[in-house]
């Protein structure tokens, strides 16, 4: 007889926490370091469990020093350890933006290709938690400005599993967001979790009418909307981006050529964002297979507030989505 295996229903974060564990099982050069990673399990609990099973040697509570302990691991990258490094969230990055920008980024060029920097920044990212304007940030568009980063965005049980080990594979730094509103979703897991392609978007509900282009915390909204759409007779497919930098821009244009529309959902402020750098690809490489102007549903610019009313008001939600698809196709209402 051969043995059952059924896929099994996990959480999100749980499947971070395996993620970490057999990283640290599978390679002794990794160890994961940041503020509360240890004794206290992760600022979302992805952590617990893993310094009693691994010691303070590979799981290392670090003092609240996001400079210093950035530096830290890059030092240790370039040493040849495999450092994952947890950054609380997003906003946080911001004190170690010199290390990540100008240090990590940058180190594999300025010494002529002799120095890979193998380093995996997680950090929790987006709104929606009334943490208020400094604790709300969805920056990952800033980060994939920057050549010699590159930017992954878990969107799903599976890419939440997967990515981490794909991330420690690559020679170069690798910064995960982990949108904190998918940290209670529970999907479903195959028992052998197949490796992730870090240079492939993913095609998450395929459609003929427009093309509804998103990741990460936005993904499972703009499902949502395809959903609705369907019901009023309009089929959109739904492209989940996962990688950020590099694009797969591949993917983009064919599915923009199937469908003749796209719309980009993205959490992040509309000026100088994401959504402006996808929608000036296609405009730039599938001008004449486009029946519309690309659209755009992005956060309202202004500091994220923290009443909760005024906070889901600022964000990317399905009834935007929704109106932003129906103008693509010249319908309203």
């Amino acid at each position: 007889m051969t043995e059952k295996t059924d896929n099994r229903t996990i959480g999100y974060r749980d499947a971070l926490r395996e993620a970490l564990r057999a990283a640290l099982l599978n390679d002794e050069r990794v160890f994961l370091l940041g503020e509360d990673v240890g004794a206290y399990g992760g600022a979302y609990g992805i952590s617990r469990g893993l310094l009693e099973e691994f010691g303070s040697d590979r799981v290392r509570d670090t003092p609240l020093s996001e400079s210093g302990f950035v530096g830290a691991a890059i030092g240790a990258a370039i040493g040849g350890m495999r450092p994952i490094v947890e950054i609380m969230t997003v906003n946080f990055s911001l004190l170690a933006l010199d290390q990540i920008v100008n240090h990590a980024a940058t180190l594999l060029h300025m010494s002529a290709g002799q120095f890979n920097v193998p380093l995996v920044i997680r950090m929790s990212t987006g709104a929606g938690f009334q943490l208020a304007a400094q604790h709300s940030h969805s920056l990952e568009g800033w980060m994939a400005h920057i050549p010699g980063l590159r930017i992954v965005t878990p969107a799903t049980i599976v890419d939440a599993r997967g990515m981490l080990q794909a991330a420690l594979d690559d020679p170069d730094p690798v910064l995960i967001f982990e949108h904190a509103g998918l940290q209670s979703e529970k999907g479903s897991l195959p028992p052998d979790p197949p490796p992730v392609d870090l240079d492939r978007a993913a095609i998450r509900r395929p459609g003929s009418d427009l093309t509804l282009i998103s990741y990460g915390g936005m993904l499972p909204r703009t499902l949502e909307t395809a959903e609705m759409l369907a019901a009023e007779g309009l089929e959109a497919e739904v492209l989940d981006l996962r990688t950020l930098r590099p694009l797969d821009e591949a993917t983009i244009l064919e599915s923009v050529r199937r469908t003749h529309r796209a719309v980009v959902v993205d959490e992040g402020w509309r000026s100088g964002g994401l959504s402006a750098e996808i929608a000036a690809r296609i405009q730039e490489e599938a001008f004449f297979d486009l029946d519309a102007p690309v659209g755009r549903v992005c956060s309202v610019e202004v500091p994220v507030p923290y009443a909760s009313a005024l906070e889901q008001a600022c964000l990317p939600q399905v009834d935007r989505i929704a109106e932003a698809a129906r103008k693509a196709v010249g319908r309203h209402g």
